[in-house]
């Protein structure tokens, strides 16, 4: 009967890191092609002609927008997570980020409506931004609920792997048409392709997602309590200082932009001179994520053997520093070393952070406030940081002199903080689950927790014998 047992909670683990997984690809494939697109056309589509400076800052301040929109999605999505499960509202996040996603490809051009496209494309950027403040803290959260004994950070990492999927399936989507169509059709019409494609994300992500069962946690709450109650509430009363905390740290968002964003449009856009091919350009941040979706798995692991603070905290201090050999190997259009500094800063030593902070951000917060606590303070760190496109851009202007020392040194700065906030962070992962959020709750015993792991190591490896 406990085989049996053990053998259906395995089977559950894994339907829960499968479904966020899937879900996260396919919800920030949708997120991704956004910030691609914006990078590299949306400056000569959606905004009027004649300063380039002008169109790439008010394009990537739309892209900023959608990270607005994000604390207010928290908010709203947080309390429906804690109050209605969280597998439900994962099912409601997906499709309001696939049919704004879609209404982005439906969308005239400065040239056909004016002023209207720019104010159409931040409305489907709200929605975009509003509809993805749920995804990672209700994905975590529910794996997290799912997993093992003593392997929450191995299982609660598939959430970001699927991040870094979703962005590798985002710019795989985009380097056939960058390279093969003529660059009048593309920016015409081959860059709407991406974002009509969201229709089938809608009904993959709707056949995987509905078929995973709620949490354990969700399942034995008082439902009448659930219904009584604010868990927003509850999270600014009992969780502030960790709310705090997660939000200092997740200013680690800056590393992404310099990445994807910023690095872009330096690299791309006719202004900054730098002259990469955009098809080539694509490349780099493709060959990072792919080595990050390897890496991920292996950190989360690790985290479970060692802790989640000191990856979190090597991880941010690192990335920081190979920020500037990223910009500088941009600077001096060199793209093989612009290759090898993505494949370090990005792909490696980033995933310290990316890898293991979906399993300490809900440890921090307890099960009745965790997707409400985690996901508003989360989005708060990464809307803060959504501005930074912007804001690199009006600091380094095109024609400033180095300019990858200026963003680099802003990035590495933003990277202390993080990793300050990680320190000054409780070490969660000893905690039993049903402990969690508990400042009085003290971790097994480093012996009995091993002992306990391994246990579950041997079950996970029965269940699926």
């Amino acid at each position: 009967m406990q085989s049996t047992q053990s053998n259906a909670h395995h089977q559950q683990s894994k339907k829960a890191a499968a479904s966020g997984w899937i879900g996260s690809a396919l919800e920030y494939y949708d997120f991704f092609i956004y910030a691609t697109a914006a990078s590299l056309i949306f400056p000569q589509l959606f905004f009027p002609k004649g300063d380039p400076t002008t169109a790439i800052i008010a394009s990537l301040a739309t892209y900023g927008v959608g990270y607005v929109a994000r604390p207010i999605g928290a908010f709203v999505l947080g309390h429906l997570g804690d109050t209605h499960g969280r597998k439900k509202v994962l099912l409601w996040c997906m499709f309001l980020m696939g049919f704004s996603t879609i209404g982005v490809g439906l969308l005239p051009t400065y040239d056909q409506v004016g002023l209207w496209a720019p104010a159409l494309l931040v409305i489907m950027r709200l929605a975009q931004g509003f509809a993805v403040a749920g995804e990672i803290s209700g994905a975590s959260s529910m794996i997290l609920e799912h997993s093992p004994f003593g392997r929450r950070g191995y299982f609660s990492s598939f959430t970001l792997q699927g991040v870094q999927a979703g962005q590798i399936l985002a710019a795989a989507v985009f380097l056939p048409l960058a390279h093969y169509m003529p660059a009048e059709q593309f920016n015409v019409w081959g860059w709407r392709i991406p974002f009509l494609l969201s229709f089938l994300v809608i009904i993959a992500g709707w056949v995987i997602r509905r078929t995973v069962d709620e949490t354990p946690v969700f399942k034995a709450a008082d439902k009448e309590e659930l219904k009584r109650r604010s868990p927003v509430v509850d999270a600014f009363r009992d969780c502030s200082p960790n709310m705090l905390r997660v939000v200092c740290m997740a200013l680690m968002n800056v590393i992404p932009v310099v990445a994807t964003i910023f690095g872009a449009a330096y690299a791309v856009q006719p202004a900054y001179g730098i002259g990469f091919a955009k098809d080539v350009y694509l490349w780099i941040p493709v060959v990072g994520n792919i080595v990050a979706v390897l890496v991920i798995p292996y950190v989360g692991k690790l985290s479970d053997r060692i802790g989640r603070r000191p990856p979190i905290i090597v991880g941010s201090l690192l990335a920081g520093l190979f920020a500037f050999a990223y910009l500088y190997a941009i600077s001096i259009r060199n793209v093989e070393l612009a290759f090898v500094m993505s494949i370090l800063m990005w792909g490696v030593v980033y995933q310290g952070y990316n890898a293991v902070f979906p399993s300490f951000y809900p440890e921090l917060f307890p099960a009745r406030a965790r997707v409400s606590a985690m996901a508003i303070a989360q989005n708060l760190g990464t809307a803060i940081t959504a501005m930074l496109p912007a804001l690199f851009t009006a600091v380094a202007p095109p024609g400033s002199s180095n300019i990858w020392l200026t963003v680099g040194s802003i990035a590495f700065a933003i990277t202390i903080v993080s990793a300050l906030a990680a320190l000054s962070a409780r070490e969660t992962y000893r905690i039993p689950l049903e402990k969690l959020g508990d400042p009085n709750a003290q971790p097994l015993p480093r012996n009995e927790y091993d002992r306990l792991r391994a246990e579950a190591e041997v079950a996970g490896r029965y269940a699926k014998s």
